[in-house]
């Protein structure tokens, strides 16, 4: 629900100005979580570079040097999304959707150190696979709240698809 404005004197026409603060704090938050993944993840982590290098991966895995620039755009992305939904603040389903998107941030930043911290593809791919349901259940929400925040996020959701897929296959191939 969203209260109509009446006037630039109304207690949201004076409240709604853009808070950058806010939003390069969603972003930082967004790029820890990367920050976190990235600490256990091939390129920094030798074991997981070593593990990662000697499994089966099927013949359309991109190479490593694309993961890296795709996740600081989607996590840029992902921070930007959010902060055009606390942007909301009158909106009755804004905390339901920024907990969705709490929720998918904790999931994320599970994801490199079960696949890679555990070695154990199994593990990622059920973490990828909530993650992925977890996206799901967010842009839903952003949807209601704050259009624009959704389909900011459908890349999110298409890489993430991508890499369920890739974790599926790697699971097939190394038994």
């Amino acid at each position: 629900m969203k209260i109509p404005v009446e006037s630039s004197t109304s207690y949201r026409g004076r409240n709604s100005r853009p808070n950058w603060l806010v939003l390069l704090l969603l972003i930082g938050v967004a790029f820890g979580v990367g920050a976190i993944g990235a600490l256990v993840s091939p390129g920094v982590s030798t074991s997981a570079t070593v593990w990662y290098a000697a499994l089966l991966k099927p013949v359309w895995a991109p190479p490593n040097s694309w993961f890296g620039p795709v996740w600081t755009t989607l996590y840029g992305l992902m921070g930007t999304s959010a902060w055009l939904v606390w942007g909301e603040r009158y909106h009755q389903s804004r905390d339901i959707a920024l907990t969705a998107y709490a929720i998918q941030l904790v999931l994320n930043a599970l994801w490199s150190p079960s696949f890679f911290g555990l070695k154990s593809t199994g593990t990622g791919l059920f973490v990828i696979i909530a993650l992925w349901l977890s996206i799901a259940w967010m842009i839903r929400e952003f949807a209601r709240v704050k259009p624009a925040a959704a389909w900011i996020s459908i890349p999110y959701l298409a890489w993430v698809t991508f890499a369920a897929a890739l974790n599926f296959s790697i699971w097939r191939l190394n038994p």
